[in-house]
Parts: structure tokens; C-alpha cells; sequence
């Protein structure tokens, strides 16, 4: 259980993406009657619009938002060096232009932390400096020895109340540079700690390396946290090396396409297969959109781009994966957890639809 200024969150848990200060198609009276205890939103992209300003004069991202329970903002440093049109990363910071209007901006460790004080996020992610993949080793090095001297410099700062500080571990895919990174952001004391620069193009062999390279060296009695991981299969995963939290933009952003995540896997609802089917999107799923309504409608309004089709796929894969890792707890809880992992191996499987109606059939 994490404790947070703005209410308690049950781990392991799911974090829903809002990164502009929403998560995309749900209200939050929507996300609080799933029963999501905790969202992600980000300083970059609020930074650059609209500003802290307007946020902080309405009385915080909390406010601004309409969401009284837990918000976790990450720091706005992968989306500098990923979104940014062009950068300069020094040892004080990063120089960049916004990739919305080109205007010159600067964010380093103070800024970073000035912004999620101002926002009064419940939890703030120290500035990091993530390195792509591949890259060189001295170029890792460089961006781990970055990330503690930003770390150290953002640990040091004015905090909003109650608000907790989680450091990153970066170091790319050498395990002996997250170990170095780790063990030297322990020393310093966050509450909390972030597994950062994984699934930035690397395959699942190497991600699966880079969290367990990560997690060997941080304590098990505070929170860890997987930066941007999250299909329901990785977090199973993640979790059996001791990971607590979790975020990702898919199940939000596969909705919009047309994919819904079930049991069995992802299934393209908006294929022609299921223009005439009258099931709902899961038989036996208890979300809103199964409780009324077809697999032929949502298809029809998707295919016909009413906004009501990617909402109804939104609100179930967030209903999917809040009962996934709910089930998850209760089977720790029950010590049944290997069981639960060894079922949920192809969790992540993409179901061809054709093989998805005839097994239903046969069924």
C-alpha cells in the first residue's frame, strides 16, 4: 500500500495515462467508478501548454482537472529528448524548442522540480536523462552520470505538501551501469524508485534484463515503479521481480484504433468479422460497454467515426486492466500468484479474428 497526500494506493497498480490532463475519452467520474486510485499526467507537455501558470491559478492540477485522488507526474525529461524539435542537453540542463511552436525553452533538475511543486502533483519524478536504443556505452555513461548529478540537485528542493520524490535508474542495457546508477540513488534517499530507459526500442528479452538489472539493487520495502510498461502480460512479469507500479499509454490509445484487450488477448472489433455480431465486445466482462452494447455497434461507430466508439473501447481496456491487476493482488494476497502468472503467459497475444470467432463458437 502506498500512501499518498490525496489517498492510498493499493499496489501492485495500474497508472492510466492522462499526460495533457486528462486521460483520453474518460471523465473522471468515469476513471473513479472503475475504482483507479492513481493517474499519470506530465510536466512537459503542461509546461509547454498551458502553462503553470493557469494551472497554479486554479488552484493546482488537482483542481484544474476535476480528479481528488492520487496524480503522479513524470518529470518531462523523456518527452525533451523524444517530441522536442531541437536540443541541447548540458549538465545543467536541457536547451530545447517546443514541438508546438518552435519557442525556446530550458528544463533542468530546479525547473523540473518547480513545476510539479507549482502543479502539486502526489508524486514528482526526479529530471532524468534517458538514452535511446542502441546507443554507445560512453553515451549511457554519460546519461546515468547526468541522471544522479540531476537527481542529487532535485532531492534537495522544495516539495509541494505531502508530496513524495521518486528517482529514475537509467543505464541503458548494461546491467553493471543500473547497478551504479541504483545503489547511488538509494544513498540519496527518494521515497520511492523509478525503472526508466526500458521498452525504448529494445525486444522483451532485453527490457525483461533491464528490470531485473534495476530491481536487484533497490530496496523492497519502498515502491518501484516501471516507466511506461505496461501490456498486462509485462506487468505480470514485472511483478514477479518485484515491481509495484505501472503505466501505459495502450490501452487508451489501441482503443482509439479500434482494439479491445479481453482474456484471451487483443481483438480488432472494428474488423468486418463483427459487423453483424451482437455479443458484447467480452461475454462475461462487466464493464458499461459490454453491459449495452454489441460488438456490431461499437464496429459501426468506429467505422463511422462517432466519438462514442472509442469511448465505449476506452472504458472497457481500462475496466480490463483495473480487474487484471486486481485479481493480481487478491492472488497475491491468497499466495496464489504463480498460478495466476503461469495462466496469464499469452496474455498479451494478438487474436486473429477469424481464430477469436471460431473458438467462440465452438465454445
Amino acid at each position: 500500500m502506498l500512501q499518498t497526500a490525496h489517498g492510498p494506493v493499493e499496489t501492485p497498480v495500474f497508472m492510466p495515462v492522462g499526460t495533457q490532463a486528462t486521460v483520453k475519452a474518460m471523465t473522471p467520474a468515469e476513471l473513479v467508478e472503475q475504482d483507479f486510485q492513481i493517474i499519470l499526467s506530465n510536466t512537459y507537455h503542461l509546461f509547454v501548454r498551458p502553462g503553470v501558470e493557469l494551472i497554479e491559478q486554479a488552484g493546482g492540477l488537482h483542481r484544474f482537472m476535476g480528479w481528488d485522488r492520487a496524480i503522479l507526474t513524470d518529470s518531462g525529461g523523456f518527452q525533451v529528448m523524444s517530441l522536442a524539435k531541437l536540443r541541447k542537453v548540458t549538465d545543467d540542463g536541457v536547451e530545447f524548442q517546443s514541438h508546438l511552436d518552435g519557442t525556446r525553452l530550458f528544463l533542468g533538475p530546479k525547473e523540473a522540480m518547480d513545476i510539479q511543486r507549482r502543479l502539486g502533483s502526489d508524486i514528482a519524478m526526479v529530471l532524468d536523462e534517458c538514452p535511446p536504443f542502441p546507443c554507445e556505452r560512453e553515451y549511457a555513461c554519460q546519461a546515468v552520470g547526468r541522471t544522479l548529478s540531476w537527481a542529487a540537485f532535485c532531492a534537495r528542493q522544495p516539495r509541494a505538501a505531502g508530496q513524495l520524490v521518486f528517482g529514475i535508474v537509467q543505464g541503458g542495457v548494461h546491467r553493471d551501469l543500473r547497478g551504479q546508477c541504483a545503489t547511488e540513488l538509494v544513498k540519496l534517499g527518494f521515497d520511492g524508485y523509478a525503472i526508466g530507459g526500458v521498452s525504448v526500442g529494445e525486444g522483451p528479452e532485453l527490457i525483461a534484463q533491464g528490470v531485473a538489472d534495476s530491481v536487484a539493487h533497490l530496496p523492497w520495502e519502498q515502491p518501484r515503479y516501471l516507466m511506461g510498461v505496461g501490456l498486462l502480460g509485462q506487468i505480470v512479469e514485472a511483478v514477479a521481480h518485484g515491481v509495484d507500479m505501472f503505466d501505459c499509454v495502450l490501452p487508451t490509445r489501441l482503443a482509439r484504433h479500434g482494439t479491445a484487450f479481453t482474456r484471451a488477448g487483443r481483438v480488432a472489433i472494428k474488423a468486418g468479422a463483427f459487423k453483424d455480431d451482437l455479443r458484447p465486445i467480452e461475454d462475461g466482462c462487466g464493464c458499461y460497454a459490454c453491459r449495452h452494447f454489441s460488438r456490431a455497434y461499437v464496429r459501426h461507430l468506429h467505422n463511422a467515426n462517432e466519438v462514442l466508439g472509442l469511448r465505449l473501447l476506452t472504458l472497457h481496456n481500462l475496466f480490463r486492466f483495473r480487474e487484471f491487476v486486481g485479481e493480481m493482488r487478491a492472488a497475491i494476497r491468497a499466495g496464489t500468484f504463480a498460478e495466476f502468472r503461469a495462466a496469464h503467459r499469452d496474455a498479451d497475444r494478438v487474436i486473429p479474428t477469424g481464430e477469436a470467432l471460431e473458438k467462440e463458437t465452438k465454445e
